[in-house]
């Protein structure tokens, strides 16, 4: 499978709108675990896959530390807070609907942070010069 090559801001708007709708929510077929973020997600290369894409092919791969690209799920350990909760820290300390809650702040942020960044880097002087006009 090639290199997932989705627009960051596009995957994190949908996941926050599946994590909003109850994505998360327990399947009656497996009633007995919690749903694991990202991985249990239409965001994971490998959701539904039956073939195993490699993390680094995957676009939350920026978003994941250097020192936890090693590991067996990677995505469990973006910083999702200022003190650098994770997921990993979470899933041993918190309830669902505090990891649901922490993930939904984050993504709203995260999601803000983009779109800001975007808007500068297609500022006016940017606008000019994609058209060929100007400089």
């Amino acid at each position: 499978m090639p290199r997932d090559d989705r627009d960051i801001l596009d995957v994190l708007k949908f996941e926050l709108a599946f994590l909003e709708q109850g994505g998360y929510g327990r399947l009656p077929r497996e009633a007995w675990r919690s749903r694991l973020i990202f991985e249990d997600s239409p965001t994971c290369a490998n959701f539904n896959s039956t073939e195993r894409v490699p993390c680094a092919d995957c676009v939350l791969w920026p978003l994941i530390p250097e020192e936890a690209r090693k590991a067996r799920v990677p995505c469990d350990y973006i910083p999702l807070t200022p003190e650098g909760d994770t997921l990993e820290s979470l899933y041993r300390t918190a309830t669902q609907q505090e990891i649901e809650q922490t993930l939904g702040a984050w993504l709203r942020a995260t999601i803000k942070r983009l779109e800001e960044q975007r808007a500068k880097s297609a500022g006016p002087a940017n606008l000019v010069s994609a058209r060929g006009e100007g400089a």
